[in-house]
């Protein structure tokens, strides 16, 4: 069976990918800052903001795997899933592999949101970063995907 893929608007094929990159070097740098060291981490260790309490705390890691490893490979992920050359191909499982990913990510944000606010009671801005960045990149593909992959109607043609 083949499945018909309709066209994406250029700002959302740019807007993800710009997205993308920039969730790509906010997690390059907090896996630098696991590995290397806490010290090279630029930010308040004070009040609510106090990313060294979140970088180390037990939810810095999820199955033994640092968080920032994990919003690395995200990342690079959707930056190659987001790419001008992969939104133009025809392969239906690609853009659904980009989508699913989208909703995942956005899933484990909010999770990393409910540790940081509740369980750890300290806020990491460069978290914050790669949060943001991850709801953007949500609602950018939460608008397109479903009406590329055929799910659902364009806004403007449900209008006319």
């Amino acid at each position: 069976m083949s499945r018909t893929l309709r066209p994406v608007p250029r700002w959302a094929i740019y807007s993800s990918w710009s997205l993308s990159f920039v969730g790509l070097g906010i997690a390059f740098y907090l896996t630098l800052v696991h590995f290397i060291g806490k010290q090279i981490l630029a930010c308040s260790d004070t009040g609510i903001v106090n990313c060294f309490k979140v970088t180390t705390s037990a939810q810095s890691y999820f199955l033994h795997v640092p968080v920032a490893v994990l919003g690395l490979a995200n990342f690079v992920i959707m930056v190659i899933l987001n790419s001008p050359w992969v939104w133009k191909m025809r392969n239906y499982w690609v853009q659904v592999a980009r989508f699913a990913l989208a909703i995942g990510a956005m899933i484990f944000v909010l999770w990393l949101v409910y540790a940081e606010l509740i369980i750890i009671n300290n806020i990491c801005l460069w978290c914050t970063g790669v949060h943001v960045v991850t709801f953007a990149l949500f609602v950018v593909l939460v608008r397109v995907c479903p009406v590329q992959l055929g799910w659902a109607n364009s806004p403007t043609s449900a209008t006319q």
